[in-house]
């Protein structure tokens, strides 16, 4: 089973490319499924056909699903919301506002992943294309397990043991109602659909993220800090696609700076994120809706390749913690030692390889930190960091 996840800056196109991989993929004879997680839909639009809440067959070897987030929160969240809002009432607050804070943010969009998890269980297809929330939100729930996992690991025995013991005598002195072996074991079952959604998103055979993006530099950076962020958390990135790229020949008053400008922005997209393969997709003269109109544009996109492929099977970048400090590992062939000079400036850090230069936009977990060394090992380039600048040799 593969499992292709497209995100990238809110309007950058990637319900297009999501709706274009699907069909190709279909049309090589995979049984494939397209998912929206985003909550504003828009694969129907894409398709030019309705799709809705349900799992339904589009075309041949193809079938829809735009995710009900409601139902779904219902399904992994329902014992805990109910508890939550009781809680709330037992404060005071009224029984609408109480229902409707209780639904904490976030938590449909993550019971919307764990929906990913079901279809990715059932077997019933081979590839399920996702056209994911924009690359923000996609970052902070895809780091959710991480904590998720801690949480039940360390805290969670704790808790429902003291709950356990104490509730008899603690609950007729409070107002508010403790948590039940049921809800416990609702947060029990919660945690563990997480991590196994985790299993599953971090298994580089199994899946793969796509970044999509235009050739902005708002939008380049984004996807910079994305790629790293996901690098983070041991997330497959095997490709870029770069959306809505102008003909080089674009002439007149209005499109040619545009032009002049995209193409400054190519050179950038190749110096962030090579030797991910970047694959480029034309503006369309028309607005590229329907079935003609998406298999065309995966035509272009994907050539004779299979759009279901791992597309890159390296990891040209890892970050790993190794002794209480965190390694950023950068894919280095052929580099010479001495050849290799970093220098980080507030978040971006800045590596050059000889005459080769390349621009790192770092997540938090790496910009509070400083990085104290750099060393070749093994044809890659091992970059440190640590809270404190202590070079370490």
């Amino acid at each position: 089973m593969r499992m292709i996840l497209y995100t990238g800056k809110g309007g950058v196109g990637k319900t297009t490319i999501a709706a274009a991989t699907a069909l190709a993929a279909a049309a090589r004879g995979h049984r494939t499924l397209v998912v929206s997680t985003d909550a504003a839909h828009s694969l129907s639009d894409s398709f030019d056909t309705p799709i809705g809440h349900d799992v339904r067959r589009i075309g041949t070897n193809l079938w829809g699903q735009e995710i009900d987030a409601l139902h779904q929160l219902e399904t992994y969240w329902g014992v805990l919301r109910r508890y939550i809002a009781s809680v709330m009432r037992a404060h005071g607050l009224d029984d609408v506002v109480a229902e409707e804070l209780a639904n904490l943010p976030g938590m449909e969009e993550i019971a919307s992943l764990m929906q990913l998890t079901a279809l990715a269980r059932d077997g019933r297809f081979e590839v399920i294309v996702v056209d994911c929330a924009p690359t923000g939100e996609t970052m902070q729930l895809l780091s959710f397990p991480e904590m998720a996992r801690w949480w039940l690991e360390k805290l969670f025995p704790i808790q429902r043991a003291v709950v356990r013991v104490t509730r008899p005598v603690v609950q007729r002195f409070v107002e508010i109602p403790l948590p039940t072996d049921d809800v416990f074991e609702a947060v029990k079952d919660l945690i563990l659909n997480v991590n196994e959604m985790r299993n599953l998103l971090a298994d580089p055979a199994a899946t793969s993220i796509r970044l999509v993006l235009n050739l902005e530099k708002m939008v380049i950076r984004e996807a910079q800090r994305a790629y790293t962020y996901f690098s983070l958390f041991g997330y497959s990135t095997d490709a870029v696609i770069v959306n809505r790229v102008l003909p080089q020949d674009a002439d007149g008053r209005f499109l040619r700076p545009w032009v002049e400008a995209q193409r400054r922005y190519r050179a950038m997209v190749e110096e962030a994120f090579a030797p991910l393969p970047i694959l480029e997709l034309p503006l369309a003269e028309h607005e590229v809706v329907g079935r003609a109109a998406l298999a065309q544009a995966a035509r272009v996109l994907y050539g004779d390749r299979d759009p279901a492929s791992r597309l890159y099977t390296d990891a040209p970048q890892r970050i790993q913690r190794r002794d209480g400090r965190y390694v950023l590992s950068l894919a280095a062939p052929f580099v010479r030692k001495g050849a290799v000079a970093v220098s980080q400036r507030g978040s971006d850090l800045v590596v050059r390889v000889g005459d080769y230069k390349r621009n790192l936009a770092l997540p938090r977990t790496l910009a509070a930190l400083v990085a104290t060394s750099a060393r070749l090992e093994d044809d890659r380039l091992l970059i440190t960091f640590a809270k404190e600048a202590r070079p370490d040799g």
